[in-house]
């Protein structure tokens, strides 16, 4: 099992209330809910480093498919089991499928917004705002390509729809988190309202989980992905 505590492995554990926490890589201080057992916590903006190698693949991708993208991403150094992350890398890969599949979109720009706007979604959401940051991000991509604002009628609402969407069949699985499954999850039900709410046809495939042998608390055959419930796709988990 691997990517609990990022400095020793040790078992994350998650306080009733925020603590003053000094990062254990860049040695600033945040308030968090989160350490591992033997009291090391590591900031989101360290968690995130190497993140900004994602952009330069997604400029240069040719895939019409999200979850194709997403697993080039989560593939890279860089990204870890869990992580904020991924707050960012569901909504760049839907922006670089959108794009391919020719939606009208300024990607680089794009790109650097959703950024900016990933970055502002913290870790541990999905548990202590009851709001997963993979849904989140499918509702930022929407956002951008609609370039819906808090004065927006239409672009308003349906982000908040595929927000809604997202963060319901999240639940609908339910927890522990998994921040792969989540994101898979976030991509397919952001591929089927594109296609339904804008005409733009991403391409998908059948997705299955090659991360459960580096999750502790992975959740087997209640997971869509594993491959206990996709015949013919490896052994089962």
């Amino acid at each position: 099992m691997q990517d609990e505590c990022l400095i020793c492995g040790a078992p994350l554990e998650y306080l009733a209330q925020d603590e003053l926490m000094e990062c254990a890589v860049c040695h600033r201080s945040y308030m968090s809910k989160t350490r591992c057992v033997r009291g090391h916590y590591v900031c989101d903006e360290c968690h995130r480093q190497g993140l900004d190698a994602v952009f330069g693949v997604c400029l240069a991708e040719t895939s019409r498919d999200p979850a194709e993208i997403l697993d080039r991403m989560m593939a890279m150094p860089f990204c870890h089991m869990h992580g904020p992350e991924h707050h960012i890398m569901v909504g760049a890969a839907l922006l670089t499928a959108y794009k391919n599949a020719g939606g009208a979109l300024d990607l680089e720009r794009a790109l650097f917004d959703i950024r900016g706007r990933g970055r502002n979604v913290p870790g541990g959401s999905c548990g202590f705002w009851g709001a997963c940051g993979a849904g989140l991000s499918a509702g930022m991509f929407l956002s951008i390509v609609t370039g819906a604002t808090p004065l927006s009628d239409e672009p308003f609402a349906r982000a908040h729809r595929l927000t809604a969407r997202c963060l319901s069949a999240i639940a609908e699985v339910g927890g522990p988190r998994c921040c792969k499954r989540d994101s898979y999850i976030a991509i397919e039900q952001a591929v089927a309202f594109v296609r339904e709410e804008l005409g733009v046809a991403m391409d998908s495939h059948e997705i299955v989980c090659a991360y459960a042998g580096k999750n502790n608390q992975c959740i087997g055959k209640r997971c869509p992905y594993s491959k206990a419930n996709h015949p013919g796709k490896g052994a089962a988990v």
